[in-house]
This record gives C-alpha cells, sequence and structure tokens, in this order.
C-alpha cells in the first residue's frame, strides 16, 4: 500500500495516517519514551487507538480519611494523587529561552483539536495563563510526587506514599504526612492516622521515598529511614551538621542529603550558601561525603528535590553535571570547589558559581525558569 504525499509549496510530505496497519503495529512496539508515544497518539485516532496512553502520564489516586486537628479522630474523606514531574522547554520563538517544572497529567476534559490530549497550563510572562501542548515541547521525565486534593491541614508540609509488596501484604499501602512538629501515619488496612513514635518532634524538612522506604530529615539535625511494614525507626549516621537539609534521590541508584549552610545576614542570599553533599551508603546505614555527582544535576525547591543527568537536559538549558541548583529564588548553579577570590573562604565545599544565572518568573501552577547566558 502506498502512502499518499501531501502537495504544498514546500516539499512533499508523507501522511503518516496512511501508514499500514502491519508497519504501524512495529512502529508501536519499538516506542518506548512515553512522549514519543504522546507525539505518536497524535498523528491521527488510528495510531491513537494503537498507542496506549503512557502508564507514568497517568494520576493514580487513593482515598485517605480527613482528621480532627486536635484528636486525630478520623472525619470525611480526601485523595492523595501521584502526580508526574517533567522539566520540558517549549519550541517556540516567544518562549525558546524558558523552561518549565512541573506536573502534566492527561486531560481528556480539554477543548483540545482531536486527537491531541496532553497539555499543561502556564503563565507565560507578559501573558495571560495558557494551555501549552506537550507535543511542541523538549520533555525530561523527573519522576513523581504525591499531592492532597479537597483537603490541606494547617502546617502541612507534604506527604510520602508507599506501596506494600511483600506476601499477605499485596495491594495495601502507607502514608507519612509531614505535619506541624511531628510524622502522622495512615496504613490503608486500618484507615485511621497515627502519630510515628520514636522521630524527634521536630520540624520535618524533607519526607522522601528510596528503594521502598521512608526517609525523614528533621532540622533537630538528624536523618532516619523508616520500615514501611514495621515503622520501625532508624537513626543515620554522622548526623547533619546543618538545621537546613534536602534529601535527592537519582532514580533508584542513590540518595544523596545536602546539608545547607546559611551566613548570618538580614538579607536571604542565596548565593553566600555553602553545601556538603552525602551519599547514602544503604548497607552500612550511614552517609558519606560526596566532591563529584557525575553527570547529575541536583534541582532543590519548588514541586520537591529530583534528579537528572545534564546530558538529557533540553538544548541551551545553561546547567551542566556536576552541580546543584535551587529553584526557589534567582540564583546560580553550586559546584563543588568554587574560588571566589578571598584567602579565607573554604574551597571544600559547595558554592554558587557565578556563571549562567538563573531567574525565576513564577512557581504556580508551574515553576518557570530561564537561564541567563
Amino acid at each position: 500500500m502506498a502512502m499518499k504525499m501531501k502537495t504544498s509549496s514546500s516539499p512533499m510530505l508523507p501522511d503518516w495516517s496512511l501508514l499500514p496497519e502491519e508497519l504501524l503495529q512495529i512502529v508501536s512496539t519499538n516506542v518506548e519514551d512515553c512522549f514519543d508515544v504522546v507525539h505518536a497518539r497524535s498523528v491521527c485516532n488510528s495510531w491513537r487507538s494503537s498507542f496506549p496512553f503512557p502508564s507514568c502520564l497517568l494520576r493514580p489516586s487513593y482515598s485517605l480519611p480527613t482528621f480532627d486537628e486536635l484528636t486525630l479522630e478520623s472525619k470525611d474523606l480526601c485523595t492523595l494523587e501521584k502526580v508526574p514531574l517533567f522539566l520540558f522547554r517549549v519550541q517556540a520563538p516567544t518562549v525558546a529561552s524558558e523552561y518549565f517544572l512541573g506536573g502534566i497529567g492527561r486531560d481528556d476534559h480539554m477543548d483540545l483539536p482531536s486527537p491531541l490530549q496532553c497539555s499543561v497550563k502556564v503563565h507565560i510572562q507578559g501573558n495571560d495563563p495558557t494551555l501549552m501542548n506537550m507535543t511542541d515541547c523538549q520533555i525530561l521525565s523527573l519522576g513523581h510526587q504525591y499531592r492532597l486534593v479537597g483537603w490541606e491541614p494547617k502546617e502541612y508540609r507534604g506527604a510520602a506514599f508507599l506501596p506494600l509488596n511483600k506476601e499477605g501484604r499485596r495491594g495495601e499501602f502507607v502514608v507519612l504526612l509531614n505535619y506541624t512538629n511531628v510524622l502522622l501515619v495512615v496504613t490503608s488496612a486500618e484507615m485511621k492516622w497515627k502519630r510515628l513514635e520514636n522521630v524527634p518532634a521536630s520540624i520535618c524538612s524533607d519526607l522522601f521515598t528510596f528503594r521502598g522506604k521512608f526517609y525523614a530529615s528533621f532540622l533537630a539535625k538528624s536523618t532516619f529511614v523508616i520500615d514501611p511494614y514495621s515503622l520501625e525507626v532508624t537513626l543515620l549516621t554522622p548526623s547533619p551538621l546543618k538545621p537546613l537539609n534536602y534529601m535527592v534521590a537519582s532514580g533508584d541508584d542513590e540518595l544523596f542529603l545536602v546539608e545547607v549552610s546559611m551566613p548570618s545576614c538580614k538579607v536571604l542570599d542565596f548565593s553566600r550558601f555553602t553545601c556538603k553533599v552525602s551519599r547514602l551508603d544503604e548497607e552500612g546505614g550511614k552517609w558519606v561525603e560526596v566532591k563529584d555527582l557525575g553527570d547529575r544535576v541536583l534541582f532543590i525547591g519548588h514541586f520537591g528535590n529530583v534528579s537528572c543527568s545534564a546530558k538529557k537536559l533540553p538544548d541551551g538549558c545553561g546547567v551542566s553535571g556536576n552541580s546543584i541548583l535551587f529553584t526557589d529564588v534567582p540564583t546560580y548553579a553550586y559546584k563543588y570547589g568554587v574560588h571566589t577570590g578571598n584567602v579565607g573562604d573554604d574551597l571544600n565545599c559547595w558554592r554558587a558559581t557565578r556563571e549562567n544565572r538563573v531567574m525565576i518568573f513564577n512557581t504556580e501552577p508551574v515553576l518557570a525558569l530561564q537561564v541567563e547566558h
């Protein structure tokens, strides 16, 4: 079967919607990247029916009880939703140098030209909020996070979710809630919130999951690993030296702890921060300091802490590997051993490079940033 050619003033292009079915089946079995699948589904209705919607873009959700903030007694129900996170750049002249970090989901309810169905609402500086078609973007998957929908208790700082897969517990799950100066836990078997024991009565600065376990870091300068089955709490050593610290996973390969030191000053200045980075030795149950992240870039701030390979970043992003990028305020990428020109400054730490300043344009509904070259 011959494919028709579209005629126009430009060179003739093949009409991919007329690809023979036997060839379409071969194509569909060899496409692995989720956004290649999105692009393929947007060719025509027959392609859309041949390519299942990518599972990494789906948003599974779970019903949880709300609670009375004084007694922890269960009240109504809310939803915990899994939100996939992505870094993407729009291929358009007006926003070519802007990058967006946020959640993307299936938008069957949106008024989009068929067969397109994947978009995200963004606000571009100087324009009204608009729906952005994801088929026009360079996109990099950065994992996911969990968000409460329909309920946001006071002092709520985030949630972490783990499924239980051992024999006899399959289909069950455990959720930890970072709430005021305590961690709360609920299981699908009991559906009742209770306080997690044997952790500090202090603010939890970071709550994370890695290789089927919970990890919590506290302003009380301690980090713990929490078993989701027994809820047993184990202290990791050495304890962080600084109260402000963040955990960042590199897929299922490694977990990093970034400790931030802030100089005493009236104005919060990220460019003067210094950092120490450690890698989790899971077998030894301890943190081991590292000076080299290899090709990794650690993003810390809005939409959680994520990691990716610099080689996979959108073209011209301006951020190189072996660096840390804070996304809360305009700042520079952090690297190890930066020379400041001041004799007394310690070189055995991570600090701002003063190269390629990152500007933050907005943080809702997605984080919009631009790298100044």
